[in-house]
């Protein structure tokens, strides 16, 4: 819709305050498929900042400590607790990086963690069954 106000004011150094008046008031109907104006369409764009969750993989990590043998559950802890911290700072991209590398941590500290377990069955399994 194109508005087009006219409006008059008494002058600034007059004293008094300013008096506004609408002479003028133009509507124009907006016809389907036909510009209404010269002036190219505007877009208004919104970013929206979403909060971008980082996992810090804190529990996998406190489980890995309590049930790995190797230090690896535990320096995975260390890096999940630094990520943490990064993210309460607002520091996502260092916050990722702790995470990453706590992930691929724990990561080794189960699978570590599952072929000990292994070995620690099928070890003696293989010495009793010898000792028949």
């Amino acid at each position: 819709m194109n508005h087009a106000v006219q409006t008059f004011f008494s002058p600034v150094n007059s004293g008094q305050p300013l008096n506004y008046e609408m002479l003028k008031e133009e509507h124009e109907v907006a016809v389907p498929g036909v510009p209404h104006s010269p002036a190219p369409p505007t877009s208004t764009v919104i970013h929206i900042c979403s909060e971008t969750s980082v996992p810090d993989h804190v529990v996998w990590s406190l489980f890995n400590t309590f049930m790995n043998p190797c230090c690896l559950g535990f320096i995975a802890f260390t890096y999940s607790v630094k990520s943490r911290d990064r993210k309460m700072v607002g520091d996502l991209t260092g916050a990722q990086a702790y995470a990453s590398t706590a992930k691929c941590l724990n990561i080794w500290a189960l699978i570590l963690g599952i072929l000990m377990t292994i070995l620690l069955i099928v070890i003696p399994v293989l010495i009793i069954q010898a000792h028949r």
